[in-house]
This record gives C-alpha cells, structure tokens and sequence, in this order.
C-alpha cells in the first residue's frame, strides 16, 4: 500500500486528495488527514533524491489547505447569525472556547489557535467560535496560517523521519501516527488547564 502511495507522489492528485481532506475535516474532525498526511510523508522519503521537493511540496500543500478550511469556517460562521449563535449558545465548549479565543486575541496573542490546531476538534472550534464572534480576519488569520503550517510540518516530518528511522513501513507510520495522537492530547490538556493558569496570575 505505501509503495502504490509512493507512485502518486509527484502526481497532482495525491495532493488534492490531501488538500481535500484537510479543507473539510474542519467541519468533519473524524476525517484522519492527519494520518493521510503522515502516510502521504513516509511514502515519499521511500523515493529517491526527490523526496525532499515532495516533501516541500506536501508541506505548503497541507498548510494551504488548513488555512483555507479555516477560513471559510470563519465566514461561515461570521454570516451564521442568530441561529449560529443560539447553537454556541448551547454549547459550553464552543462558548468558552469562543470566550478564550476572544480574550487570547485581545491581548495580541494567538497561541491558542495554535494549540487548537493539534487538539481533537479544536480547530473547528477555534474557526467557527472566532467567526459567530466577529473578530477581526487580521486578529485570527496570522495565527491561523502559523498554526496550519506548524501543524503541516509537525506532520510532514513525522512521517519523514519515522520512515528514515524505522523504514518506509507501517510501523513507522503507525509510530508516527502515535505521535501526532500525543502532540493532540497535550494541546488538550493545556487549552483545558489554560484557564486556571490565568485565574492564579
């Protein structure tokens, strides 16, 4: 299977398939393009001398299309209106996710939607929490492109390296994979301690 992935490599579909996944998983998060990403990355350090421009190439790939998705969640959310807000509304996570991403902003600082980006569903939140809020597109999108591409070459690599070290095989994908799934539970972990950090200082 990564050999039959490999010759796609180069070929413009495997990264629009990729491009794909990562655009809608903002509004479906059980889609893996994680995981697509990383087998897409081990595939092509099993070539030759031309991984390393396939690896450029999937990298802007992925974080292109992570700022895209997040950018139409955005607006769609931002045009949403009552209903969109009496749904938040319901949602205790979305509206303290929604109160966070505001006050983060506020203070010039984004990390937060960088750490959304590596937590399950946190992305999706973030966008559509910074949308029905109506903050500002310069105040969200930086940090959004910053997380797309910090998260797309977290990605990328772990499937380089993991096929370099481990060979281009499952295993290494499935090391790889792990290690994206720990990468998103400690953003979890630190969105959910975020508050009480705050609260002390």
């Amino acid at each position: 299977m990564l050999e039959q992935v490999g010759s796609l490599i180069g070929s413009p579909w495997i990264y629009a398939v990729v491009a794909l996944s990562i655009l809608l998983d903002v509004f479906l998060p059980v889609l893996p393009s994680g995981v697509l990403v990383i087998t897409v990355a081990t595939a092509a350090a099993a070539g030759s001398a031309t991984d390393v421009p396939d690896i450029l190439a999937l990298t802007l790939c992925a974080a292109t299309a992570s700022v895209l998705g997040d950018l139409v969640a955005y607006r769609l959310a931002w045009r949403g209106g009552a209903r969109l807000d009496r749904a938040i509304s319901r949602s205790r996570r979305l509206t303290t996710a929604q109160e966070r991403l505001g006050a983060a902003l506020a203070r010039g600082g984004g990390a937060l939607v960088v750490l959304a980006r590596f937590a399950p569903a946190g992305r999706s939140v973030v966008s559509l929490g910074a949308g029905a809020a109506h903050r500002r597109a310069r105040d969200f999108l930086p940090w959004s492109a910053l997380a797309g591409l910090t998260w797309a070459a977290y990605s990328v690599a772990l499937g380089w390296f993991g096929a370099h070290w481990l060979g281009a095989s499952w295993l290494a994908t499935a090391v790889s994979v792990g290690a994206l799934f720990g990468a998103g539970a400690g953003a979890a972990y630190v969105m959910r301690r975020e508050p009480r950090v705050s609260e002390a200082s």
